[in-house]
């Protein structure tokens, strides 16, 4: 918990008062609480979704959303993107492409409240899990371990809504060597992550020249958005899931989880880490 006095100002949280107990004491005080609202992403005047996320770098959510869903196959795609708020929320007008435009009108499907398990909305199992460019092992990087360690340590002092708010998450792109270059965060695991290759996307980096790093679990979304960024490893503080580890292999992808400084374990494509 961080007081007023402590933290002045913090972009993506609201000021808020606290009374409790803590260590047997009591307190009241102003805290900082990270904003979680609705935001609607629109195509061509048309809205195709409903988010619950924290409203910073919503371009980036756009971006990062679309490419991850299949709606824009590259950012080029994208031509105009612009996020107005309103008494409700947020609504991101974003103007596409007549080939992304007919690419969503045939999948089109009412996705509110991902934050929580990715899949609401779904209508079928065939809609679950999408192609995903298989990554060449030929050509993908190799990683030293201390370097995956050497990103996880470094990203407290870059998370500046969780030091005020210990309520987001974060996903970061590190180089090879493990310096985070890239961070974005969210409430929500999967926004953080779309937001992080949507910045890749609009500043045009190679995304395969490094490693994704998430403040969560490694779940199947998780691991599908990382392969479709063409990130060769996919390094989580938490546990993935079976149908994550899946997933990574099928994508040839490296899957990390459990990083504790210089421990973790490794559930596909080993052979990408020295």
């Amino acid at each position: 918990m961080q007081a007023a006095d402590t933290v002045r100002f913090c972009e993506g949280a609201q000021l808020l008062p606290v009374r409790g107990v803590r260590g047997g004491r009591p307190f009241d005080v102003q805290d900082w609480v990270a904003e979680e609202v609705p935001v609607a992403l629109e195509y061509n005047g048309i809205s195709h979704a409903v988010m619950l996320a924290t409203p910073l770098d919503l371009e980036d959510f756009a971006l990062g959303f679309s490419l991850g869903e299949g709606i824009l196959d590259a950012a080029h795609e994208l031509y105009a993107v612009e996020a107005e708020q309103s008494a409700l929320g947020f609504t991101v007008h974003m103007q596409v492409s007549g080939a992304a435009f007919a690419r969503l009108k045939q999948r089109r499907r009412s996705m509110a409240g991902r934050t929580g398990c990715g899949l609401c909305g779904t209508e079928s199992l065939t809609q679950v899990s999408r192609e995903i460019p298989v990554l060449r092992d030929d050509v993908a990087v190799r990683f030293e371990r201390g370097a995956i360690a050497r990103a996880m340590l470094q990203l407290p002092s870059q998370r500046t809504l969780q030091e005020a708010t210990g309520a987001v998450h974060a996903a970061a792109w590190c180089s090879a060597d493990g310096e985070v270059m890239w961070l974005r965060e969210d409430v929500g695991r999967h926004n953080a992550l779309d937001k992080l290759v949507g910045a890749l996307a609009a500043n045009e980096v190679d995304a395969s020249a490094g490693f994704i790093a998430v403040t969560s679990r490694a779940s199947f979304e998780m691991v599908q958005k990382a392969a479709m960024a063409g990130a060769p490893l996919l390094a989580a503080v938490s546990a993935p899931t079976s149908f994550a580890v899946a997933t990574a292999q099928r994508a040839g992808l490296t899957l990390v989880g459990f990083v504790r400084q210089q421990d973790l374990g490794v559930y596909s494509h080993a052979q990408r880490l020295r």
